[in-house]
């Protein structure tokens, strides 16, 4: 008896383990840290809400998370992540979860965020409807639909927008009813290396994805371009940070994101260097996404009202 009652809490452990692996929370710093920014931006207006940033934080965060279903479950389909493919959480290769299953969760996950993003602009208004209405057709579109944007080259392109600009912004608005400059320049260092984390990622990916004929910007350009292109936005982040304190949109402070310069470093080594796909995800991968997310955290402490 006591054996038979202690197996449904077992397998559903085991079920809510393996539904954590697929949505690859390791990823969600991704969209935290813009919120982050944007909320520190309302903190220093004076017009923080708690409970908006909250609700704010889980859309985004639920939003990802579907996108990161759907990511795995048109790769699967379309042939282009295998049992050897090194980036997908790899529930379906290895058989933990049906894809439709994967599917259902991915659609669950933004019709989840959805719901949060009306709530929001039930508050907000008509600016955060579109927004969101934006937000959850990029997440499906990126590898679904007939014309996924990750498939033609257009990736790199909306992750630097939706995960800077448009998260930045529209979190500072969900809270303060505007869009300030300070939210641009912050924005900018954020957009630029959450779209290097996703440049690394097609340049690990890049043999496979020619082989499989997934057209992202690397394929098209080549590696020693994509890699050019790592650095230009490794440049654009740090430049971005100096010339928003020059024009005196960001606080003298954010100069701190600097300190962070030595991990940008080894990161633009391993860039340049490894070749292996399992070495680019161990030491260029996850080192420019701790970048992303040192460097943001910087500055949303730069921004909080503490200091001048």
């Amino acid at each position: 008896m006591a054996g038979n009652a202690g197996r449904p809490r077992r397998v559903s452990t085991t079920v809510l383990r393996t539904w954590w692996v697929a949505v690859r929370p390791y990823s969600f710093t991704a969209s935290a840290t813009p919120v982050l920014v944007g909320s520190a931006l309302a903190l220093r207006a004076g017009r923080f809400s708690p409970w908006l940033f909250a609700v704010t934080l889980i859309a985004s965060v639920a939003i990802h998370a579907g996108t990161n279903l759907l990511n795995d479950y048109y790769d699967h389909v379309r042939g282009v992540d295998t049992a050897e493919s090194v980036g997908p959480s790899g529930v379906i290769q290895r058989g933990l979860l049906a894809p439709r299953a994967v599917l259902a969760g991915g659609f669950a996950a933004l019709g989840a965020g959805s719901l949060l993003g009306l709530g929001l602009a039930a508050v907000a208004g008509w600016p955060i409807l579109a927004v969101g209405a934006l937000s959850v057709l990029a997440g499906y579109a990126y590898t679904g639909g007939p014309l996924p944007l990750g498939y033609v080259g257009l990736g790199d392109a909306v992750v630097f927008v939706f995960m800077g600009p448009v998260m930045v912004l529209a979190t500072y608005y969900v809270q303060a009813r505007s869009a300030p400059a300070a939210g641009l320049w912050a924005s900018i260092p954020v957009a630029a290396l959450v779209t290097a984390i996703l440049v690394v990622n097609n340049l690990r990916d890049l043999a496979d994805d020619r082989a499989r004929g997934k057209r992202t910007l690397a394929t098209a350009i080549g590696p020693a371009a994509t890699r050019l292109e790592y650095a230009a936005l490794i440049v654009t982040a740090y430049a971005a940070v100096g010339a928003g304190v020059l024009v005196r949109a960001l606080p003298p402070l954010s100069l701190l994101a600097l300190l962070t310069l030595p991990l940008a470093a080894r990161t633009w080594r391993a860039v340049r260097e490894d070749t292996d796909p399992r070495v680019l995800t161990r030491r260029a991968l996850r080192g420019t996404a701790l970048l992303h997310q040192r460097v943001g955290l910087l500055i949303a402490l730069a921004l909080l009202p503490l200091w001048p």
